[in-house]
């Protein structure tokens, strides 16, 4: 029955997270601007190069103009390149790109993130998740404490190794934001998120470095659940620490293996 209701559970948000794959801006141009953005990130172009122009592109890709278009706009929203008279589509300074942008992340983990990027994500988390935990087990409601409850039982039932189980830990954390009742912190969810969906990602491709990280989020769910405020802050902090420390073993494991 336990796994039944585990799976209905885990079912209700799982087409509300989908980091495992990151949705396509649609169709021809977003794959395009995939293409386009994995060249950047692996520095085919650099800082101030000239994109292909479009009827060069459209020549080499054998595609029409509309596509190529639509992808450089998705491109330049997101930061990666801008449009300057007389020169043509221009990739911008890394400074500029939207690296928290879901979709950016997911391009950025289908290359070779440097550990330097790595560390950055889980520095973000560090210095917005602990804090949100404090403040969650001070404003936490009882349903949101049944809705902690329900994703760490799928958690503990399924493992990370799963999509359910990763699904359930995005849920975990989500609800930790919500209960928060700050609406800047909230709007983090989607960036949050995304890194820990990745860095999951990047860390479960080796079985060897699948530590069972149930404990870390039941500490988490017990301080909140009590309205244990420093404890709900250590516990998180903690919780982050143990999954930077299992990435960079896995990091260096998959770059001593030529992975």
């Amino acid at each position: 029955m336990m796994e039944n209701d585990n799976t209905h559970a885990a079912n209700e948000f799982s087409d509300e997270f989908t980091f495992e794959e990151v949705p396509s801006q649609g169709r021809i141009h977003g794959s395009l601007a995939r293409r386009l953005a994995i060249d950047i990130l692996n520095g085919t172009y650099s800082s101030g190069d000239i994109l292909p122009h479009q009827l060069d592109a459209i020549e080499a890709l054998n595609i029409s103009r509309t596509p190529y278009r639509e992808a450089l706009k998705i491109l330049a929203a997101k930061g990666f390149v801008e449009s300057r008279p007389k020169r043509g589509t221009v990739v911008c300074e890394r400074a500029r790109w939207n690296l928290l942008d879901p979709e950016v992340m997911g391009w950025m983990f289908q290359t070779t993130p440097s550990p330097e990027f790595i560390d950055g994500l889980f520095e973000l988390r560090l210095i917005n998740e602990p804090a949100a935990a404090e403040l969650a087990a001070e404003r936490r409601t009882d349903d949101e404490v049944r809705r902690l409850k329900q994703a760490l039982d799928i958690m503990g039932a399924e493992t990370l190794a799963t999509e359910t189980g990763r699904l359930a830990d995005l849920e975990f954390h989500k609800v930790l934001l919500l209960a928060t009742r700050n609406e800047v912190l909230i709007s983090l969810n989607s960036s949050i998120a995304a890194a820990i969906a990745w860095s999951t990602r990047l860390k479960s491709t080796d079985p060897k470095d699948s530590r069972d990280s149930f404990i870390d989020h039941a500490r988490v769910f017990e301080a909140v659940a009590a309205k244990n405020l420093k404890e709900a802050r250590w516990a998180m902090e903690s919780l982050i620490r143990l999954a930077r420390e299992d990435t960079r073993r896995s990091q260096v494991r998959q770059e001593s293996s030529g992975a």
